[in-house]
């Protein structure tokens, strides 16, 4: 039976990443959705980016572009370093691009080019980064830096009276497009909590693998999950994102 499994941000750690497919039982035929943020944390963004492609040769995967891979890409194909980029994970991706040659550099930034702003399946189920502010869809966003920037989404999905039902008029719109949303962006350890959230029909899948927290899988259908040890443990001499 085919899956649909989505994975949280991963911010450059490589070996938890290995570590949660391994402890994935899944078959050829499952589709992978990655919602974004694959650079800028641990040591290995750049590995990251090679693993991920040589993977898509061999499974369905479709790759949701980040506010990272924007800044990532960015510099890449222009070499001009963002501050505020170089301060928030930048410093450990360009450090992982010392031995990556040119032809590696141009394959990156065609994998960057490729990604999706957003994926809408065949069960009417949204994926994106972050979020999205037009109450017609993303398809008709304005600003279209929303799709790797926004909070507004979740934080309004998070704070929702459960007992508000989807027939009520102050149900928020933007939710009622979607079957159920998937987002990382924010970390869930900002809430102390470890595990993927859900806010009315939105999940946040991004259970903070760039800080102290664990990278996560998740099936769609069942919502089991699967995560990786924490991924600082991989890499006991780095920072990651933690200050």
């Amino acid at each position: 039976m085919k899956r649909t499994l989505v994975f949280g941000d991963i911010h450059g750690g490589l070996k938890a990443l290995i570590q949660l497919l391994d402890r994935i039982d899944y078959s050829e035929n499952d589709r992978f959705i990655f919602l974004g943020d694959y650079v800028d944390g641990w040591s290995e963004s750049a590995q990251v980016l090679d693993f991920l492609i040589d993977l898509s040769q061999k499974q369905e995967c479709i790759f949701i572009r980040g506010n990272h891979d924007v800044w990532c890409h960015e510099w890449l194909k222009n070499d001009i370093i963002n501050d505020i980029w170089f301060l928030h994970g930048g410093k450990s991706t360009i450090e992982s691009y010392q031995d990556v040659d040119l032809l590696a550099r141009k394959k990156h930034c065609d994998f960057f080019e490729n990604m999706k702003d957003y994926f809408v399946d065949e069960n009417n189920n949204l994926f994106i980064h972050a979020g999205f502010s037009s109450m017609h869809g993303p398809d008709k966003e304005h600003y279209k830096t929303n799709y790797s920037w926004d909070r507004t989404l979740w934080e309004m999905a998070l704070t929702m009276d459960k007992r508000i039902q989807k027939d009520s008029l102050s149900y928020p719109k933007r939710l009622l497009l979607y079957n159920e949303i998937y987002i990382g962006h924010t970390p869930t350890l900002h809430y102390n909590i470890e595990i993927p959230m859900q806010g009315c029909n939105v999940w946040n899948i991004d259970t903070g693998a760039g800080f102290y927290g664990k990278l996560t899988g998740l099936d769609v259908e069942t919502k089991a999950f699967w995560q990786s040890d924490a991924v600082e443990s991989f890499y006991p001499k780095e920072k990651g994102r933690n200050k």
